[in-house]
């Protein structure tokens, strides 16, 4: 059974840095930047040292929660909250009813937290859920199926289970991930590498998901052929079939989605879009 986290304090390792002197020097520069990736950030934005480095600033989160939006989708799961830049974006949209916010790392759940209601969004909104992101998302998948096969989804989650959250309806969910992506040496590569991306490699990432549509935020230097082969080829109806020039009929290719967000004329990352296999699709926006 899955619950929600509570409502977890800052600790020491939650910081508002106010002064240069007082940010480690591998972060400075991020720091420096923090109007761009927060505009509100004085009005007390939290983030641990490491958040730094993988934090989507709040513009883009903005702009991607408008193209992953589908109008037959109800919930979205962001698999890796982080300081909760994305969740919280999805949340403002109000297209969705429920939002799932997935983070490991105590110190950055209660960063999260914080942030989110900083930004404004209203308690409840957002289902803050501390703990590993595949193995959440395996057993609200399964616990689904577990509640059909016992005709108990009309009650919602059990009542006797404080916290307990209703499993996944997957024919109108979402996924979105912004994954680590093993440190800053990717920016050492010209065409970055997916399949060796630490501590998940793309092929993880996308089965994991696979076959719910899910929108991944990776390097803007990604290897595009990776990203097309991850996805094997759809079987198709016959409704679906397409034919050649000698009038045989082929299966269809599944199609991506892949999307610079730039700032001030520069890429900070892409997002490859998914389609569902049998379910909803993202819009080809």
């Amino acid at each position: 059974m899955v619950r929600a986290a509570p409502d977890l304090p800052l600790t020491d390792n939650c910081h508002h840095y106010t002064r240069l002197q007082d940010v480690p020097w591998d972060i400075q520069k991020y720091w420096k930047g923090r109007y761009k990736i927060f505009p509100n950030y004085n009005n007390g934005v939290y983030l641990t040292d490491d958040a730094w480095f993988g934090v989507t600033p709040e513009p883009v989160a903005s702009k991607i929660a408008e193209d992953i939006w589908m109008p037959d989708v109800s919930t979205i799961v962001d698999m890796f909250a982080g300081a909760g830049g994305n969740t919280i974006a999805f949340a403002l949209t109000g297209y969705y009813s429920r939002v799932i916010g997935i983070e490991r790392d105590a110190d950055t759940l209660a960063c999260a937290q914080e942030n989110a209601r900083i930004a404004g969004v209203p308690e409840g909104t957002i289902t803050w859920i501390h703990g590993d992101c595949f193995a959440v998302l395996k057993d609200l998948r399964a616990e689904r199926g577990q509640a059909q096969e016992e005709g108990a989804l009309d009650q919602g989650p059990a009542a006797e289970e404080e916290g307990a959250i209703e499993p996944l309806d997957t024919a109108r969910t979402v996924l979105f991930a912004s994954p680590p992506w093993g440190g800053v040496s990717y920016t050492s590569q010209d065409v970055f590498d997916l399949s060796t991306m630490e501590p998940y490699s793309l092929q993880e990432l996308h089965d994991a998901c696979h076959p719910l549509p899910h929108a991944l935020y990776l390097p803007r230097t990604s290897n595009l052929q990776q990203l097309a082969d991850v996805l094997p080829p759809r079987t198709t109806t016959h409704g679906d079939a397409v034919s050649s020039s000698d009038g045989t009929a082929q299966e269809a290719e599944p199609q991506i989605r892949v999307v610079q967000y730039c700032m001030h004329g520069f890429s900070k990352a892409l997002v490859a879009y998914y389609p569902a296999v049998g379910g909803p699709q993202l819009p080809d926006r």
